[in-house]
């Protein structure tokens, strides 16, 4: 069947190589900037968001989104949770229903609070979906470098999940807590915001394990009030990600609460981002929206959407952060 790969960023274009390589099948890879595309084809290399890795000759970018998925038996989703519905509409009409559609983004929609599960199936009239997450940096499974994912799916075959993405060193979970792991790969980047703050300010190891600790309470409820399995955030998708995106220095999302305690704008933090997206920012502001209209406690959230959002001095946020758990 014809593969697609929707976003050709860090994830995407990592995913795009280990499906090409373990499936043997050209791969057909999306990028929204033409010269994304041309770097690939030309160098075999994603030069802008994953530079030094050559990808498989399966992988064919392309900047044509509907030509991309047309006629496609599965596509992977790797497009920034805040532009994902407008890219699913662009293309609804050429995806067919009995396609395969996995997303790899983690985030929560804007005014809606929707997952990107929701999304997608609003969106495109298909049958079968799964959501891919876990402890993935980008630059380590790129390099091959032994990892661990969870993909979740009612009723996607195992087979075809195994076939598809697993490897020497891409060891697959399958998963049907579909809710539960998009919930933790959402949350957890908002606690990864917080910690980089924290190390910012040189409050040490202590204070980072309990804002860590905070944050696995915090996505407990919040996956709990969704009805996702409490056991999922004890996991891979939910403590295995969230220790990993809280402690790397390839942390996106880390290194956006670290330029937050600097007195970097939002606008700033995008200019030093050079284009990646840390997902954690426009989330906690969604999450911090939802949580005051249905009345849940989130001090960690509520912190950080001040901080972030209403430039609440951050010493004043910790006090009151003490004050509140």
């Amino acid at each position: 069947m014809k593969i697609a790969v929707l976003g050709a960023g860090s994830w995407g274009t990592t995913l795009a190589s280990i499906i090409a390589d373990n499936t043997g099948k050209e791969v057909i890879l999306w990028a929204r900037e033409e010269e994304i595309s041309s770097s690939i084809r030309e160098k075999r290399e994603n030069t802008k968001y994953l530079p030094g890795i050559k990808l498989s000759r399966n992988v064919s970018p392309t900047s044509d989104e509907r030509a991309a998925v047309s006629g496609a038996g599965l596509i992977v989703t790797a497009i920034p949770s805040q532009f994902l519905r407008e890219n699913l509409r662009s293309i609804k009409g050429n995806v067919a229903k009995e396609c395969i559609v996995i997303n790899a983004a983690k985030g929560l929609e804007l005014n809606t609070m929707k997952l990107m599960s929701q999304v997608i199936r609003e969106e495109l009239n298909i049958s079968m979906l799964g959501v891919l997450s876990g402890p993935n940096h980008a630059e380590e499974v790129s390099r091959k470098i032994p990892t661990a994912t969870v993909i979740a799916s009612k009723n996607i075959p195992e087979k075809i999940i195994k076939s598809t993405f697993e490897c020497s060193y891409f060891k697959v979970y399958p998963h049907d807590d579909v809710i539960g792991v998009e919930i933790c790969g959402a949350m957890k980047n908002i606690t990864a915001i917080a910690t980089g703050i924290i190390s910012s300010l040189g409050l040490g190891d202590n204070a980072s394990g309990a804002i860590i600790t905070l944050g696995l309470r915090e996505m407990v409820k919040v996956s709990r009030h969704f009805k996702g399995k409490q056991e999922t955030c004890y996991g891979l998708a939910g403590v295995g990600d969230l220790v990993a995106t809280c402690t790397s220095a390839k942390s996106r999302n880390r290194r956006a609460g670290e330029l937050i305690a600097k007195g970097y704008s939002l606008e700033k933090i995008n200019e030093e981002m050079h284009g990646m997206v840390a997902e954690g920012i426009p989330t906690c502001k969604a999450v911090h929206e939802y949580a005051e209209k249905h009345d849940i406690s989130l001090p960690l959230v509520r912190q950080s959407y001040k901080v972030i959002f209403e430039n609440k001095k951050l010493q004043n946020a910790i006090e009151d952060l003490k004050r509140l758990i």
